[in-house]
């Protein structure tokens, strides 16, 4: 049977083939009766720290009694009913976001966040949805393959931003919803983000960074937060907010950031210090984000999976690391397929290479590339790195092998590492969805070896 929508795919530049998404979206907005001018729509964006941010502003806002819906890379929750998210993207298409929406108003929602990309930007997935608040978390070179450019990766999101500030200004319940723009302060860029308009910004940022935005927008800002006296160890981190103090049992500096953003946003809508403080000293790191596998623990060694597959957050990962005192570090990693940058695969394996005991090199998600050839590439760079095949190099194809592997390889003391999917809920192989779960398959691993 011949594959129309293959051979489309192929021949068609990539935005005329997108137009169809864009009709697409219109129907199903149009189906669910528009649902996003019913609520307060809340969209992040940013090259990371998205979900972190999206779930701690969860509870942030259910701490100050609101009804929340949101979509995200880790899960779909409606008013406290949540599912992994197993479709192997952040922002939903084909109508999926509107139909999400319909049924948080269902579900008397009052607020739905969602992760908004670059990526649903190029499918219109944007469209038909009425931002109220866009936020930026951070910007740096990643998704280059699809959009061409860093350039054009940024004017993608900037899109986002021109969309809500273009959008209907919203009465709901008598309250009138100002279009807001939330900028890290620290992106070079940021000044851009603003130039679209919108009704008031607020910025957040560290006060030891330089911060890229004109005093005149400074002075405008209805906040402006900024993080300073930072401590990150293994209690977690302790900072300050003005002189404000506050405390989060979370691994990673950098986690102080997603922390300010979700503060800055709460601050827009007017939820008291008080609670912030509350929430964030009851918040720990979300599934999949250095998550630890108990299971080890009883055996002498530790297990962390982990989301990180580019090289800002794996530098980032290995900031934590140290925390944990290894003996040694055994590493599992491969890398994505589907028309990824290929030269990731290179950095990532020369980082992980000079910085882990044992590379494991395995699948990940291939899409229809060979994934044999990316595993080759991943390896050639660990292996520059003076890594020695069978000894302190591995090339497992199968996934699930290379995690008991790993565990396997384990000693007292050792801290295995598996990065890539995190609390992904599957991998995607020749154009199918096969489930799986790395964290499943780390505690099945243990219970395998040690029984």
């Amino acid at each position: 049977m011949i594959n129309i929508k293959g051979i489309l795919k192929k021949v068609l530049p990539k935005r005329l083939y997108c137009l169809r998404h864009k009709y697409i979206e219109w129907k199903s907005a149009k189906h669910y009766r528009f649902p996003s001018e019913e609520l307060i729509v809340i969209g992040i964006t940013g090259t990371s720290g998205k979900s972190t941010t999206t779930m701690l502003l969860r509870k942030l806002l259910e701490k100050a009694g609101h009804t929340v819906a949101s979509l995200s890379t880790i899960d779909f929750y409606i008013a406290g009913d949540n599912q992994l998210n197993d479709q192997k993207m952040t922002m939903l298409g084909r109508g999926q976001s509107q139909k999400f929406l319909r049924k948080a108003i269902k579900k008397e929602c009052t607020i739905a966040i969602i992760e908004s990309t670059s990526e649903g930007v190029l499918q219109y997935r944007h469209q038909y949805i009425n931002y109220d608040m866009m936020v930026l978390t951070n910007l740096y070179a990643e998704h280059i393959d699809s959009h061409g450019s860093f350039e054009n990766y940024k004017k993608a999101k900037q899109v986002l931003f021109s969309h809500l500030a273009k959008g209907k200004r919203k009465n709901i319940k008598g309250i009138n919803i100002p279009k807001t723009i939330i900028v890290n302060g620290e992106v070079k860029e940021a000044d851009e983000f603003l130039d679209v308009g919108g009704d008031q910004i607020g910025v957040f940022a560290r006060n030891d960074k330089e911060l890229h935005i004109e005093k005149s927008r400074l002075d405008q800002a209805k906040h402006l937060i900024l993080g300073r006296d930072v401590i990150a160890n293994k209690e977690g981190l302790h900072f300050f907010v003005d002189k404000k103090e506050f405390h989060a049992p979370m691994y990673g500096e950098h986690n102080v950031m997603n922390i300010l953003t979700a503060m800055t946003i709460a601050r827009s809508l007017d939820i008291s210090w008080e609670d912030i403080e509350k929430t964030v000293k009851a918040y720990t790191n979300v599934p999949g984000r250095m998550e630890q596998i108990q299971e080890a623990d009883q055996h002498g060694f530790k297990v962390i999976v982990d989301y990180a597959f580019e090289p800002v957050a794996m530098a980032k990962l290995y900031d934590i690391l140290p925390l944990f005192t290894p003996k040694q570090i055994i590493h599992v990693l491969g890398a994505t397929g589907g028309g990824r940058d290929i030269e990731r695969r290179f950095t990532v394996g020369k980082f992980v290479g000079e910085k882990a005991d044992i590379v494991i090199v395995t699948d990940e998600d291939p899409y229809d590339d060979d994934p044999r050839e990316i595993m080759d590439d991943v390896a050639s760079a660990v292996r520059k790195t003076g890594k020695k095949d069978n000894e302190t190099l591995y090339i497992i194809e199968k996934r699930d092998e290379a995690i008991v592997k790993a565990i396997t390889l384990a000693k007292e003391g050792d801290l295995v590492v598996i990065t890539g999917k995190g609390s992904e809920q599957a991998m995607v192989v020749k154009g199918e969805l096969i489930p799986w779960d790395d964290r499943s398959i780390a505690r099945k691993a243990i219970k395998k070896t040690y029984t």
